[in-house]
């Protein structure tokens, strides 16, 4: 993430270039009441308020005094999101501060800021992109701190996903893990290696042993009073798809594999940042599902730590495997809310695309959720737990299938294979995420990106009833 445009806003003291964001729907009437040189200066700047477009005007000196960016039609901005952003990115380098325009709802708001400061997110580790910088200055009567937190948040889920796999092993999750639980006064355990054997983690091992790197499982708690909830965040730091090879293709992408884990936390450092009165726990099994003598076969049946078998037959779906022993794990302490979050399968790619993050819970808890992710303007789509598609996951020689044949409902039957190990009990949802921005778009440059965090973080108050905490 670059130093030189940090995801903050300026000091409300200082000196900006005023901004009005302007409608197309509002262009003519705007323009109307304007003088004649302000007439032509727009006509000749080609400048209809649409889209990210900027018009600058000029003072004395040569230097922009005020500027003009359009948001585009109603239909523009519901085609696309982070009309701000769009405009900030057209904007010379400089200080801004936002004059008319804004949204009215708050949330709408808090979301077109954030993307004003995502804008300036760029990932330097291996390059500098001599980016500019682009700051603005509060609008009053906006949480300030929440944005920021929300902003510094996805930045860590996106510096982790971009983050190569020779740097990003078990060993450079676990490294980040810690620094986070360091920064917050969390606590961070880690049990790896054949130690997963002794403390009963045995999927986890069989997916990660055969790497160089040991798999292991990070467990980070923070919080000591509040409603209980417990993140679970798919690790798997590079994905060879194992004895069942992935295509050179398929394979591109696998650094992004651990973007559960990146999304998880990300969103645990803006629960921390924001002090909310909960108790988190965030696990997260860390693992290259990588090929040697020591590889799990197709074939081989597995005992998970729940005691369900699991006949393997395909190496390639080793994200539920993993995921398996965490869940059972955080089920054995009681929580008021689970959630897992992975980028499990290609058929969630192939049913809603890299926008929309699918997710699977029960009525009221998919309610707060939906809601969440129309207040934070970070989309989701349900998907069914469909009690029907059970018998596909049972192979008759085990307890479960990790990889049904014949290709029908990926994402559903990965869904239901992770509820096999979540207690009846449990309040859980799960979230089966890309974790990718294909093409740049405004807020969100190409390269990782979270899915789903901010949703949730909108939803928790609902979710944990934490208005009631205080």
């Amino acid at each position: 993430m670059s130093d030189a445009t940090p995801l903050i806003f300026a000091d409300p003291d200082t000196p900006a270039i005023p901004l009005a964001l302007l409608t197309a729907e509002a262009f003519d009437t705007w323009r109307l009441a304007q003088d004649a040189s302000a007439r032509g200066w727009a006509e000749a700047n080609g400048f209809k308020a649409g889209p990210g477009q900027v018009l600058l005007f000029p003072g004395d000196d040569g230097t922009p005094e005020a500027a003009l960016g359009g948001v585009g039609s109603a239909r523009d901005r519901a085609r696309g999101r982070f009309a701000l952003a769009a405009v900030a990115q057209n904007l010379p380098e400089g200080t801004y501060v936002i004059e008319s325009g804004l949204p009215q709802d708050p949330g709408d708001v808090e979301a077109e800021l954030l993307g004003w400061l995502l804008n300036g997110y760029r990932f330097e580790t291996y390059r500098e992109t001599g980016g500019k910088t682009v700051m603005l200055v509060p609008p009053e009567d906006v949480d300030t701190v929440r944005i920021e937190a929300i902003a510094a948040g996805e930045a860590l889920t996106r510096d982790l996903i971009n983050t190569p796999a020779n740097d990003m092993t078990p060993d450079g999750l676990q490294a980040a893990a810690t620094a986070l639980a360091n920064d917050y006064g969390a606590s961070c355990k880690v049990i790896g290696g054949a130690e997963l054997l002794a403390e009963n983690l045995p999927l986890i091992h069989a997916v990660g042993r055969a790497s160089d790197c040991p798999p292991r499982l990070i467990d980070m708690a923070w919080g000591e009073a509040g409603p209980k909830l417990t993140l679970v965040g798919k690790g798997v730091c590079f994905d060879t798809g194992g004895l069942n090879l992935k295509p050179g293709a398929s394979m591109a992408l696998m650094k992004k594999d651990m973007g559960g884990a990146a999304t998880v936390l990300g969103l645990a450092r803006m629960i921390m940042a924001l002090d909310l009165p909960l108790q988190l726990r965030v696990l997260i099994p860390a693992v290259e599902n990588s090929v040697s003598a020591g590889a799990f076969r197709p074939g081989d049946i597995l005992t998970s730590r729940k005691g369900l078998t699991v006949e393997i037959n395909n190496t390639d779906a080793e994200g539920r495997l993993v995921l398996a022993d965490a869940l059972a794990l955080a089920c054995e302490e009681p929580s008021d809310l689970v959630i897992s979050m992975a980028t499990l399968t290609g058929a969630a790619r192939v049913a809603v695309g890299p926008d929309l993050a699918p997710f699977y819970a029960d009525d009221a808890t998919a309610a707060a959720l939906e809601a969440g992710g129309r207040e934070a303007h970070d989309p989701l789509w349900r998907m069914p737990f469909w009690d029907p598609y059970e018998t596909m996951i049972e192979p008759g020689i085990a307890d479960l299938d990790n990889a049904p044949k014949g290709g029908f409902a990926g994402s559903i039957t990965a869904a239901l294979f992770l509820r096999r190990f979540v207690n009846d009990d449990t309040r859980y949802a799960h979230f089966d995420i890309y974790g990718w921005q294909p093409e740049a778009r405004p807020a969100r440059p190409k390269g990782g990106v979270g899915m789903g965090a901010r949703a949730i973080l909108a939803a928790l108050p609902e979710l944990l009833g934490l208005e009631a905490e205080g």
